[in-house]
């Protein structure tokens, strides 16, 4: 199956990938994509059916592929990444925030929701039964 990405579109969307991001570029575009397959088969959805059919979604579709990716290659891999950190001094303390506990590949909702894979949910509460 074709990525909805390519190297080339994610160069043109963020930046150039350096000689040695570029093995796990292609890896990740290929994931990336499989994921999102994923996703929308979790909602009863053919996103490959659906990019084809429109070409605007298609152009969603390697927006957040490049998204997702980028996100990933900036993700540290020599040490966990924090989004935030305080230090104290005297009575030393230190205390930080991890981007993704554990690491690894995450897709946001708002991703999901570009592409049209948000379940929506409805429901009623019935506070007065009914006789």
């Amino acid at each position: 199956m074709m990525t909805f990405a390519t190297i080339n579109d994610l160069e043109e969307l963020w930046r150039d990938i350096k000689d040695d991001e570029v093995a796990r570029a292609i890896s990740l575009l290929k994931i990336v994509s499989d994921s999102l397959r994923v996703e929308a088969d979790s909602v009863g959805k053919d996103l490959d059916v659906m990019v084809l059919e429109s070409p605007s979604l298609a152009s969603v579709a390697k927006s957040v592929t490049v998204d997702v990716v980028a996100r990933t290659l900036m993700t540290s891999t020599d040490q966990e990444p924090m989004t935030q950190t305080s230090e104290s001094a005297l009575g030393y303390s230190w205390s930080g925030s991890y981007l993704v506990p554990g690491g690894g590949l995450f897709i946001k909702k708002s991703e999901l929701a570009r592409l049209g894979l948000r379940r929506q949910r409805y429901g009623v509460i019935d506070f007065y039964g009914q006789n």
